[in-house]
């Protein structure tokens, strides 16, 4: 079946260049994006952060208690 999509410039001229230089078409590349697509969602995926967290001790001593201000200007400097 043929049907006609509207896609941004660059997003069309990306999806050209990929397409020639893995030595497929076009129509191939937006099919199997569009079936990965529908396939994550229909798996009800979503986007998970990774757990970027690191081990340690806490907070130290001198910032218990203190505010994300106070920490920041300790870090940074008070640039106010």
């Amino acid at each position: 079946m043929k049907t006609t999509i509207d896609l941004p410039e660059p997003l069309l001229r990306e999806a050209q260049e990929l397409a020639r230089a893995e030595g497929t078409t076009l129509r191939a590349l937006v099919e199997d994006g569009l079936r990965a697509t529908l396939a994550r969602r229909r798996a009800g995926e979503r986007f998970r952060l990774p757990d970027a967290s690191v081990d340690g001790q806490g907070v130290r001593p001198e910032f218990e208690g203190a505010s994300w201000e106070e920490m920041r200007a300790a870090i940074y400097g008070d640039r106010r």
